[in-house]
């Protein structure tokens, strides 16, 4: 069976639009402002870019990505609590808790049908049914959850000990640096993973519209 997916340039688009709309923009926001007009300044601005995210996509009826609901309600936390103490320290280790938050959700929701890493997976790439519906991709998706356990328990140790002993702007260059790298490595083995479970299958997948007749 061939299944045919979006062309490169679409499917490039469509994942990296949630990875800047929930994360790179909010952190850019909040060091900027952070920067040159201070502390409160960069929380708000972080919160608003999130908020303001959703709001569009309800006005235009938009999908809402599983990925900026969840990243906006823990930004809500953490600018309640970093705005109630005043305090950078208590702002950015609240992220690297939720790393262990995250693992553990993971964790929880194997068991599922369609597992949490699942849903997640369609805010970057949408699989057609006959795809995402198969016992072995399901299959899948619960062994590579643990992988993904893995991954946010190795960052949220890593940043922790970032966050314990640099500053706030050294922290934010490393721990970025350091939470991608260890990202996209989890990122090439799903992928690698993925392909073997396919092919086990007889699944391909090519990129972009099927030839015509």
């Amino acid at each position: 069976m061939t299944i045919h997916l979006p062309p490169l340039g679409s499917l490039l688009r469509q994942a990296g639009r949630p990875l800047l709309e929930s994360t790179l923009i909010p952190l850019g926001l909040f060091w900027i402002l952070f920067n040159h007009v201070g502390f409160d300044a960069g929380l708000f601005a972080a919160l608003g870019w999130s908020a303001a995210a959703i709001c569009s996509r309800l006005v235009l009826r938009k999908r809402l990505p599983a990925i900026l609901l969840i990243s906006t309600a823990l930004l809500v936390v953490r600018t309640v609590v970093g705005y109630w103490s005043g305090s950078a320290f208590l702002y950015f280790i609240q992220p690297t808790a939720q790393n262990f938050v995250f693992a553990l959700m993971l964790l929880l929701t194997i068991g599922f049908d369609r597992p949490l890493l699942a849903k997640l997976a369609d805010d970057f790439c949408v699989f057609p049914e006959a795809l995402t519906g198969h016992p072995r991709i399901k299959h899948f998706f619960r062994r590579v959850s643990v992988l993904w356990a893995m991954v946010f328990l190795v960052n949220g140790a890593t940043t922790l000990a970032v966050l314990a002993t640099q500053t706030v702007g050294d922290y934010l260059m490393v721990s970025t640096a350091g939470s991608y790298t260890v990202v996209a490595m989890g990122i090439g083995l799903s992928l690698w993973w993925f392909h073997r479970s396919l092919a086990g299958e007889g699944i391909r997948l090519r990129i972009g519209a099927p030839a015509a007749a």
